[in-house]
């Protein structure tokens, strides 16, 4: 029997279970102590259930899972447990670099001799290539093929590699370009919900390198995002480290009335959870009114976590979710076999059943009936806006300063016009006018009511005479194959086109600002007028710049509205009141005459969303394009590595590993790189957005002769570590108090000057010094990132000393082999009188415990103590190890 660790103390917690002519095994937890777990959210439940079934007195602790099961008493302690998901997914963006570390630890075991056939992902790994299509061509039947011959050329490099992967890399799933947007995919298809391993069923889980991997959350499966490194040790078969969070119950009661949709609901949600705070917490839903949202609209739900706050909005499993796989095509047999077990378990929620309800931290609560249309902006999604009050909020918007709610335009600005010229007519611009409309992002195109609805909304304003002006950039990126499927089916699709809602591209898109260039004509009217563009879009961020340059507002909407702004070229409309339009007969047209009811999106769906879409989709979706079939990927076990590529470079991770492990404990007369603040964030460090032409980046690629209008973005890149080094600390709002401004620069001490942080970390390499970084509070807060702890690796830094850390970029650094150092209690650099001009002497014992202090030993003859961040003996295994892929190399030979 899989999964059966002779050393985890709860064997005798398996059960057996009989399901038709089949027998299985699962863990009974109430076997354990049923009082306690039948009190426990369902989705602290799942965890506990990882932690018994994965319970190995090293990764996970017997004590771990008491301290799970006494949730109730530990929640608000802090307490950190380990937990090892199910699976892991990516996009392509973070699946790259992924990619090129697995590549490059089979040169490392080849290398000492070992097996390269060895490194595979142990946990399953699905990878879906969605994030590098754009909007580059609209309004036309060729539209999705030109975008994707366009995708290719510009990712060829790239994506040649992931089809190597593909070839070669055992449990591991490539999704190809084209196919849908990994978070659908995921829903539609992916998602096991529960697994069967050799007869042994466990609860699907998962871990992304996306922060949007809560969408599953909606179909019972707990998932969220993470950074690469966690990611990567995830598909290696280890644990990661999480705190016990708190859970807050959120009761949802009565129904949506006829004019709301799923989107409404979710801004609704967003903008209420944001209020209450609920970072760094679970969110479990709850309450009969659950029972009134089908899995797509709980999904639209999961997918905005981020947006507002939580770690998880979880969706436990119930009928809805049986349902719902049937109707996309799962397997018959599977989905028996799994409410058997989720009953048993006690996994499976009955939300009309008030007896079912666990203790929550704190319950919140939502009446759908109080929901009304709305949208979010115009720079933050859970800054709710409802309809009828968008005229008026855009109005004062103009008006406020800048802001999260302003835009600081002066009185005698605000109606100015803009005449030009497109496509030999005269139009005029003014501001609020929409020059970007997408329906876009798995947020809402995972949705078949939004989807019809927008559909339905389209035949109707066609039929009256109505339509877009041709300028505006209208789009249609669909999350997956199925929703152009039921779209066509239904016969609504050819009345999207109609205005102008061609079929872009199977990916994110808009949603990622993927948005495409707008006309140069558009662009200038703009510039000209100093306008207030606006895009408005079925997306899940609208932060300012995100979307397009051009556009300083944003709104997040349904595709319905999406549709409607689109018709009415601006957001200054009271769609109540004022006419979207005139029909043939030049009678006004209100929004409220083509609005879809509720009935008319109901039978188009029972009727056009069927499970033979799902199959027939779903049965291809490993083929692949012509594009995609025609690269002709290497089928070596080995990567064969193209020197010249300046998008795919074997990273120097294992340069020097030899078979035991030989690193050294002590840090000798250290520089210090940089000395910085409080909350330096991650974005601060790691590479992000577009490379600038006078970095450092820049001049490596130049000496490539690579052209500044095809140096791309530091994402796209990700797979190069040459790049990434040089982007590292690169951020220009970076504030180093080694210099007086703030930028990406440093002093390199010993010669006074002031230079790029990789220029100077290159002489100091060159000089046979070690660096180190001095640094404040909350040391790597914000989104987890890899390069935030590869490339301070590359730039040869040793150890950090802060006063404290962002937990789980402690963990990041410790998986690079850097040694995190935290000040003690009240002493802090300034405290120390360290300017950062010292040198810096650590010896780290051989034989280091968790959590022991040592000495420093600064150069003007100062004496400190430090706590070694080593949390863990598994942590401290893979300091000694020089990281946690060393570590693994070394497991694997």
């Amino acid at each position: 029997m899989a999964l059966m660790n002779a050393a985890n103390p709860f064997l005798k917690a398996v059960k057996a279970l009989t399901v038709g002519q089949k027998e299985y095994k699962y863990y009974d937890l109430q076997s354990i102590d049923s009082v306690k777990f039948n009190r426990l959210p369902f989705s602290i439940r799942i965890l506990l259930e990882s932690a018994v079934r994965n319970c190995d007195q090293f990764q996970v602790l017997e004590k771990d899972v008491f301290n799970i099961l006494n949730w109730n008493e530990t929640k608000e302690s802090s307490v950190e447990i380990p937990f090892k998901p199910a699976r892991v997914i990516l996009q392509d963006f973070t699946g790259v670099p992924a990619l090129v570390d697995f590549a490059a630890m089979r040169d490392a075991i080849k290398g000492l001799g070992g097996d390269p056939q060895k490194v595979n992902p142990i946990c399953p790994a699905d990878l879906v290539v969605d994030h590098s299509v754009e909007v580059d061509i609209f309004r036309g039947p060729n539209a999705l093929q030109k975008n994707q011959e366009k995708e290719f050329e510009r990712n060829k490099e790239r994506f040649l590699f992931l089809k190597w992967g593909a070839k070669t890399l055992r449990n591991m799933l490539i999704v190809p370009p084209g196919s849908g947007i990994v978070h659908q995919v995921n829903l539609e298809y992916l998602a096991r919900v529960t697994f069967d391993v050799d007869g042994l069923l466990y609860p699907d889980s998962v871990v992304g390198t996306d922060s949007h991997t809560t969408m599953i959350n909606g179909l019972g499966v707990i998932g969220w995002g993470v950074g690469g490194i966690e990611a990567e040790a995830v598909m290696l078969g280890q644990a990661i480290s999480m705190v016990l969070p708190e859970v807050i119950g959120y009761r949802i009661t009565g129904h949506l009335n006829q004019l709301t949709t799923s989107t409404d609901v979710v801004l609704t949600v967003t903008k209420h959870l944001r209020s209450v705070g609920v970072v760094g917490k679970f969110v479990e839903f709850f309450g009969p009114g659950v029972s009134q949202l089908s899995i797509a609209d709980r999904a639209t739900i999961a997918n905005m976590c981020p947006e507002y706050g939580a770690t998880v909005g979880f969706f436990p499993v119930d009928e809805t979710s049986l349902k719902y796989l049937r109707q996309t095509g799962r397997d018959e047999e599977k989905i028996v076999a799994m409410e058997q077990y989720l009953k048993a378990a006690k996994l499976f929620r009955n939300y009309a059943d008030a007896s079912d309800d666990p203790v929550f931290s704190e319950v919140v609560e939502l009446d759908l009936g109080m929901v009304v249309p709305c949208c979010s902006g115009p720079k933050r999604p859970h800054d709710r806006v409802p309809l009828t009050s968008m005229k008026k909020d855009f109005t004062d918007c103009l008006a406020n300063p800048v802001s999260f709610k302003g835009f600081g335009i002066p009185d005698e600005k605000k109606a100015a016009s803009i005449e030009f010229k497109f496509e030999g007519v005269d139009y005029q611009l003014q501001h609020g006018a929409v020059v970007i409309a997408a329906i876009t992002s798995c947020t809402n195109t995972s949705n078949p009511s939004v989807m019809l609805g927008a559909g339905i909304l389209a035949k109707k304003a066609i039929q009256l005479g109505l339509s877009v002006k041709p300028f505006v950039k209208t789009s249609l990126s669909p999350g997956s194959g199925v929703v152009t499927y039921y779209l066509k089916e239904s016969g609504v699709l050819e009345f999207m086109e109609k205005l102008g809602f061609n079929v872009v591209g199977y990916g994110c898109m808009t949603c990622i600002g993927n948005s495409g260039p707008l006309d140069e004509s558009v662009s200038a009217a703009i510039e000209k007028g100093d306008l207030v563009a606006v895009g408005v879009l079925s997306g899940n961020r609208n932060f300012e710049g995100r979307i397009h340059p051009m556009t300083r507002a944003n709104y997040l909407a349904s595709p319905p509205l999406v549709i409607a702004y689109a018709l009415a070229g601006t957001v200054l409309i009271d769609f109540e009141n004022e006419p979207i339009g005139y029909d043939k007969a030049a009678k006004a047209v209100y929004l409220r005459d083509i609005w879809p009811r509720r009935d008319e999106i109901e039978e188009l769906e029972r009727n056009h969303v069927l499970p033979a879409m799902f199959k027939e989709v779903y049965s291809r979706i490993q083929n692949g394009s012509d594009y995609w079939n025609g690269l002709e990927a290497p089928d070596t076990v080995l990567y064969p590595w193209d020197s010249s590529s300046t998008y795919i470079k074997s990273p120097p991770f294992f340069e020097k590993m030899g078979k035991e492990p030989t690193q050294s404990s002590s840090v000798k007369d250290a520089y210090v790189l940089l000395n910085l603040g409080d909350s330096v964030t991650t974005d601060h460090i790691s590479p992000a957005g577009s490379i600038a032409r006078t970095s450092a980046a820049a001049r490596y690629l130049g000496s490539r002769g690579i052209a500044p209008k095809d140096f791309n973005s530091y994402g796209s890149r990700r797979g190069n570590d040459a790049v990434m080094a040089r982007g590292t600390f690169a951020n220009i709002r970076l504030v180093n108090k080694l210099v007086g401004k703030p930028g990406p620069k440093t002093l390199h001490v010993p010669s006074g000057e002031t230079m790029d942080v990789f220029d100077a970390a290159e002489k100091y390499r060159e000089s046979g010094h070690q660096v180190i970084i001095l640094a404040g509070k909350e040391y790597g807060s914000g989104s987890s990132r890899d390069w935030a702890a590869k490339g301070p690796w590359m730039l040869g830094v040793r150890a950090v000393i802060a006063e404290s850390y962002e937990r789980i970029h402690r963990s990041n650094l410790v998986g690079m082999g850097i040694i995190p150092l935290q000040y003690k209690e009240g002493d802090t650099a300034e405290s120390l009188q360290l300017t950062g001009s010292e040198t810096y002497s650590i010896e780290v014992p051989s034989k280091l415990t968790i959590g022991q202090d040592v000495d420093v030993n600064v150069s003007n003859g100062q004496k400190f103590k430090v706590k070694v961040r080593f949390d863990t003996d598994v942590e401290l295994a893979y300091y000694k190890n020089g990281g946690i892929l060393n570590f693994m190399i070394r497991q694997l030979l």
